[in-house]
């Protein structure tokens, strides 16, 4: 399974290698492998994320992420996304940018990390709303229960969340994001409008998607219940016609219309999820510039490592990883909450990207081990009962 799972991942790598080496040479090389283990480590808590949500859509909509997702993450943000950034903050067309970006890579770069506060602002919104609904909604298996059980309850407030990421944002723009460095110069610059309306903007589409997505989500299973309690109805009729002489009666929709209602939900989940695996991609698209100003360099081997974490995704999904190891979910919010901070710092502080992907890492090692921890004792607890069934049925 992992051959399979992986190998378009292992073939893409050393497509991937032996491209930079023919291109740029052994340096290029080291750099795009450098860039691909980069881009794992940050968005390794992206694929637990990933895999929650690709576990509820179909087998069509799975080859939709792993085909069309791939092109959106590969090419739409690791190389045309920077590109369309650089054309609207610098006023430039896009022809213009895609040539700054080819031929004057120190300007692409400062042009890019120029925009790094409106980036922050609109990923650091979007993954700070994806943590703080999670921790507030209520759930029978919680990791850390003497921190989610009290915010549970608080959660049964409506629009918590929203209230406080708001807050959360006025702090920033009014703290952080005044007296911002001037990328490749002195002096610093007050960024407090272009933060303001770019985190509004990450809060507007993740409650736009999100909202959408889980309407249809939620009007799915209304009519799966319907369905099965009409399929009850019409066995009871069935049978008690049956009885009288009479043929059954048949009701509930069609399945071209629960079809087309599913279609329309796992589309719009879709969309959120591409939504969400572009937030965790600003941070790896902004932080490979300490390594390489190149473009293609970039292009490359952070595509690599998001082949790598699609592959996880449909592993994860695969094994029914995240049934059997119930705090990973966990320990992958509390890394989007924990990245989100980290965005919003960056607005104004440099943090290294080792410290970043470490956080994740560590979150999800640790409700990893967990989960583990857990299985073991309600395993142990499973022998024991079986061992006292034993005991009653020998008399011992």
């Amino acid at each position: 399974m992992l051959l399979r799972t992986f190998g378009w991942s292992l073939g893409i790598t050393a497509a991937g290698l032996a491209l930079a080496f023919a291109l740029w040479g052994w340096n290029g090389l080291a750099i795009v492998a450098i860039l691909s283990v980069l881009e794992i480590s940050l968005s390794f808590d992206n694929a637990v994320i990933n895999a929650g949500i690709l576990r509820k859509l179909n087998a069509f909509w799975q080859k939709m992420f792993l085909t069309v997702g791939v092109l959106i993450a590969v090419f739409g943000m690791r190389l045309i996304f920077p590109i369309i950034i650089v054309a609207i903050t610098a006023k430039l067309s896009p022809w213009e940018a895609v040539n700054v970006a080819i031929n004057d890579h120190d300007r692409y770069e400062s042009l890019v990390t120029g925009a790094h506060p409106a980036i922050a602002a609109f990923g650091g919104m979007f993954l700070l709303m994806i943590f703080l609904d999670f921790i507030f909604e209520e759930r029978e298996i919680t990791w850390l229960g003497w921190l989610e059980k009290p915010l549970a309850r608080l959660g049964k407030l409506d629009m918590l969340s929203v209230a406080i990421a708001l807050i959360a944002l006025v702090i920033v723009a009014t703290t952080v994001a005044t007296g911002v460095p001037v990328h490749g110069g002195h002096g610093t610059i007050d960024k407090a409008e272009t933060v303001l309306l770019a985190g509004v903007g990450g809060l507007i589409t993740y409650l736009v998607v999100g909202g959408v997505s889980g309407f249809f989500e939620d009007r799915l299973e209304e009519d799966e219940d319907d369905d099965d309690d009409d399929d009850d109805a019409g066995d009871d009729r069935g049978e008690a016609g049956q009885a009288a002489g009479s043929a059954p009666a048949k009701s509930g929709p069609t399945a071209g219309q629960v079809a087309g209602l599913a279609g329309k939900a796992a589309f719009f989940m879709f969309l959120y999820l591409e939504v969400i695996d572009a937030s965790f991609s600003f941070d790896g698209v902004v932080g490979a510039f300490a390594i390489s100003n190149d473009i293609f360099e970039i292009a490359l081997g952070l595509g690599i490592g998001a082949m790598y974490i699609r592959s996880l995704t449909v592993y994860l999904v695969r094994k029914g990883t995240l049934d059997d190891y119930v705090y990973l979910e966990h320990g992958a919010h509390y890394a989007i909450g924990a990245l989100s901070i980290i965005l919003l710092i960056t607005i104004k502080y440099d943090v290294s990207e080792v410290v970043t992907g470490l956080v994740g890492v560590l979150l999800i090692a640790a409700s990893y081990w967990s989960s583990v921890v857990r299985n073991r004792r309600l395993g142990e607890g499973s022998h024991e009962s079986d061992d006292d069934k034993t005991e009653v049925k020998t008399g011992v």
